[in-house]
């Protein structure tokens, strides 16, 4: 079965630039690389695309700003240069970026951001404030922070985890091949891309190397195929494709079949509802009125805090909680934007009060529909 999403459709994609593509084969930064991606970024942005970028390079522009020119084996060292060369990657991202009119924002997470409730909430809300107000999030991993090696490669479930977070519809994994090569297949000693494949397809396993071709990312297409595998558990799609290619972004908007494309079997929406009631147990129960049961069963609506007339549980922002009827009956489970003490301050008050109750305000609901499962 061929795909049948058009890329052109899509509106939030999640972009994950390797190392071999924005580096001078891993000695500092290509400028004229970054400067040829700023320009298509920009083009998709005025056709109404939302672009989140994860960028690979920070470590090979450190060691060229420090003068190294081997790649240093200790924590602490990788550590330093990470730090050191974010500096070089935003500020060239941001100089190019800025000659199209726009701006980039850096955001350095780690995996544990995206594993503690709170903090993923916290990182969601702050990358789609972003992308509403015009701006190019450029994330990265906070290597300089990291307690465990520091590795290439690594951006690539990175780039997953966000497009999870985000709700990408699309994950293009740019790297220095030109998509996944079927080594059971060959025509005249050459092996065949493959153009398309579901996620679990066996064959993906048999034929996705750990090593790539530049020997400056160690994951290698297994990490990538890993990657499209976690991506597809809220529904997007993974694109890998060779950001040798001229103008990639941009044909892939003109609905271009370039690389191997890897889509879930799962609708996206059943897929993304399924990935947060899998991820998270529940902290606690919001316990709604009649007018907010129906708000939630029959208008998919999104919980606000006048419908909660009791609150149970010593819930953290971020958590999972449920939502049930005076009577007892369970209706929904979802993640929830305000701590419990908090929650019980607001509830049954507009959501205008909240910031005249609590002295700030996060967001208007207590559960957005978004991140909000009904219970058959």
């Amino acid at each position: 079965m061929k795909t049948q999403l058009s890329y052109s459709k899509t509106k939030r994609w999640v972009v994950k630039i390797g190392s071999a593509s924005v580096t001078k084969q891993g000695s500092g930064l290509n400028t004229q690389s970054i400067a040829h991606w700023a320009a298509q970024i920009a083009q998709l942005r005025a056709a109404g695309k939302e672009i989140i970028l994860v960028s690979s390079g920070a470590v090979a522009e450190g060691m060229n700003r420090l003068g190294w020119h081997k790649r240093p084996h200790a924590l602490y060292e990788l550590q330093a240069a990470a730090a050191v060369g974010q500096m070089g990657l935003i500020q060239t991202y941001e100089t190019n970026l800025q000659k199209h009119g726009l701006h980039s924002a850096q955001v350095l997470l780690t995996h544990d951001d995206l594993a503690n409730r709170k903090r993923y909430l916290n990182a969601r809300t702050t990358l789609l404030t972003l992308l509403n107000l015009n701006v190019i999030p450029v994330i990265n991993e906070n290597d300089a922070v990291a307690t465990e090696e520091i590795r290439f490669g690594d951006n690539d479930t990175l780039a997953a985890l966000v497009s999870n977070l985000v709700e990408a519809d699309l994950l293009i994994i740019l790297t220095d091949q030109a998509g996944i090569k079927n080594t059971e297949d060959s025509a005249n000693g050459e092996h065949r891309i493959i153009p398309h494949a579901f996620v679990d397809d066996p064959i993906l396993d048999r034929v996705a190397k750990p090593i790539s071709a530049s020997g400056l990312g160690r994951g290698g297409m297994s990490t990538k195929v890993a990657a499209a595998r976690t991506a597809a558990q809220s529904g997007a799609t993974t694109i890998i494709a060779s950001s040798r290619e001229e103008n990639i972004l941009l044909r892939l908007n003109a609905d271009e079949k370039l690389g191997t494309c890897l889509e879930s079997r799962t609708q996206r929406l059943n897929a993304r509802k399924q990935w947060i009631t899998n991820q998270l147990k529940v902290g606690g129960t919001l316990f709604i009125d009649d007018g907010a049961a129906r708000v939630l069963t029959t208008a998919g609506g999104s919980l606000l805090p006048v419908g909660v007339v009791r609150v149970e549980g010593n819930f953290q922002r971020g958590e999972m909680v449920e939502c049930t009827t005076a009577d007892g009956k369970r209706i929904a489970r979802g993640l929830v934007n305000y701590q419990a003490d908090e929650t019980r301050k607001i509830m049954g008050n507009p959501s205008s009060e909240i910031e005249k109750i609590l002295g700030y305000v996060d967001d208007p609901e207590l559960i957005h529909r978004d991140n909000l499962v009904l219970i058959a």
